[in-house]
């Protein structure tokens, strides 16, 4: 039983309110009454009819397209609670915007996902739940707890029906080469990594793949796909290294400007994707299946709810 805080509350904003409702149906608790519009000249106005005074609070909003308004709704939703004296504030947020900049690259670069992470702070947030940041380190950014949160192990599971001892797990990068081997060692196959690099954002150059991959059905994993530049251009590079059929698996599917268009036109047969983001129907295709973390979320809000650990929830097996 949680000591600390009052009876859980669950609010969501407008970001995907499907998963909201989704984890909301896992816990058993519905989401709180709470309306999240914009006055006529686009600021954003926040209503919440329920009391929330000393109740545990989990905002569960990912902070994707279109991220600045998403981010923002986050934001006056955590001042709102706050300055209704909520006992606790735990900000949900399933995929976290900015990730990419993480560090300064070059010369008179911000380092974004630092200042989000003081964003969320200051507006009043206790704690923060996400899934697979671009990069680890980014949970020290943060001065309170972090529940770094993996979706591996759920795509892991749902491509066990799809392997055999031909098939080979590849990380699409050399910095994606902990999240492979995560998949592979849960599926118990050998890994393939493709060097490439990066002129600029969002274009990729593949270079080399290092293992064997001629022969074989490969599954590419990664965290983050946007544009589908890398991911596809990889597919091709693997065909043409003499792999059989090419799958894809990513936690995030942004999938932005030419990324459906570049997936139906490439060599990937089956491309799996979670709903940390929601898929709009300009975005689907028959390439893309999505797989729902709600149950994991679910999980992970109410071990912090009563206190008890989350670790296990943090990382796939086998790493």
């Amino acid at each position: 039983m949680n000591l600390c805080f009052g009876d859980m509350k669950l609010l969501t904003g407008n970001a995907n309110k499907d998963l909201a409702e989704k984890i909301s149906e896992e816990i058993g608790i519905p989401l709180a009454v709470c309306e999240v519009g914009k006055f006529s000249d686009g600021e954003i106005t926040v209503e919440i009819e329920e009391t929330v005074r000393g109740r545990d609070i989990f905002i569960i909003q990912p902070t994707c397209t279109p991220v600045n308004e998403n981010l923002m709704e986050t934001l006056i939703l955590i001042d709102a609670v706050k300055r209704a004296s909520a006992g606790r504030i735990n900000a949900v947020i399933p995929y976290y915007g900015y990730a990419r900049q993480d560090r300064k690259a070059k010369a008179r670069e911000p380092i974004t996902a630092k200042l989000v992470a003081d964003l969320l702070t200051t507006a009043g947030a206790d704690r923060v739940v996400t899934m697979d940041l671009h990069a680890a380190q980014i949970q020290g950014y943060f001065d309170i707890p972090v529940d770094h949160l993996s979706g591996i192990n759920r795509l892991a599971q749902y491509f066990g029906d799809f392997t055999s001892e031909d098939t080979v797990i590849v990380s699409p990068d050399v910095g994606g080469v902990r999240r492979a081997r995560t998949f592979a060692n849960i599926l118990d196959l050998p890994l393939a990594i493709i060097e490439k690099r990066r002129p600029k954002a969002n274009v990729a150059e593949i270079m080399n793949i290092i293992g064997d991959v001629e022969g074989k059905n490969v599954i590419l994993v990664d965290d983050i796909v946007d544009t589908a530049g890398t991911i596809t251009s990889a597919a091709g590079v693997l065909k043409d290294f003499g792999a059989k059929k090419v799958m894809a698996a990513a936690t995030h599917g942004v999938l932005s400007g030419p990324a459906i268009e570049r997936i139906n036109n490439s060599e990937i047969e089956k491309f799996v994707i979670t709903d940390t983001i929601p898929l709009t129907d300009d975005k689907k295709s028959d390439k893309i299946e999505v797989l729902s973390v709600s149950k994991l979320f679910a999980e992970a809000i109410q071990r912090v709810h009563n206190n008890t650990s989350v670790s296990t929830l943090f990382q796939g097996k086998g790493e």
